[in-house]
């Protein structure tokens, strides 16, 4: 072999390793198309959505060894359980009551005064089910837990962490300046609680009544052309200066 063959050989094999060098580095800056953050919501609320669910609301009753009944406390907590059942309960009340424990006899008299509380309150028969248990742990005072479902807002779970929320090569996130994943989920999951009726995040309320005793005064006054403002004889003695006068 000639040394122009070599040399020839040799220019061919640095070509072809420079080309193939050049594109591993181009390779290298391409983005790939599954990004995961971009599957993540940057509106938080569409990233925590506050859903319609069938939820349970329950109140426990603690019951000692050698004390049957209720107190004055716990009487106020059931009574409450049935004016609330009434209104946005969607199926029995269910009562977990405990056997074959060192208070057992107490809770069964506890039980028949709770049923009472409820009948009472307005509670047919056959909205009360009772369910019998044993504990698990017999050294864990055994309690009387009354729930029933019904419709409620719900949001969350928070305090989920995917990604740091530090600066990370490995979060995209934090280049582009988006908000952490769990970034509004608290505001949503407390406003989802503080709503009194779920139905409003749906839908209006239906307009209610006209005050007619009302509305027939302003409108008497309108037509008699004489002013239809409110007089209050007693705002001026909750003024405490008259400088401004």
């Amino acid at each position: 072999m000639t040394n122009r063959t070599l040399n020839h050989r040799r220019r061919t094999l640095g070509v072809l390793g420079a080309l193939s060098g050049l594109s591993i580095a181009l390779g290298a800056c391409t983005t790939s198309d599954g990004e995961v953050t971009a599957s993540v919501p940057e509106d938080y609320r569409l990233r925590h959505p506050i859903a319609i669910r069938e939820t349970d609301q329950s109140v426990v009753i603690f019951v000692g060894h050698g004390r049957g009944g209720l107190s004055a406390s716990q009487r106020t907590d059931v009574l409450g359980l049935a004016q609330s059942w009434r209104r946005e309960g969607t199926g029995a009340i269910v009562a977990d009551v405990p056997v074959d424990t060192p208070n057992a006899a107490a809770a069964a008299d506890a039980f028949r005064e709770i049923r009472s509380v409820l009948s009472s309150a307005g509670v047919p028969p056959r909205g009360i089910t009772v369910h019998r248990y044993r504990p698990d742990d017999p050294r864990q005072l055994a309690t009387i837990r009354l729930n029933y479902p019904k419709i409620a807002a719900v949001a969350g779970p928070c305090g989920l962490w995917p990604a740091d929320v530090g600066p990370s090569l490995w979060d995209p996130s934090y280049s582009e300046n988006k908000s952490y994943y769990n970034f509004g989920c608290a505001t949503q999951r407390n406003l989802a609680s503080m709503v009194d009726n779920p139905s409003d995040l749906v839908q209006p309320r239906p307009e209610t009544p006209a005050y007619t005793a009302r509305r027939t005064e302003g409108f008497e006054k309108y037509r008699k052309g004489t002013t239809t403002a409110t007089i209050y004889p007693e705002a001026d003695k909750a003024e405490l200066s008259d400088a401004g006068k």
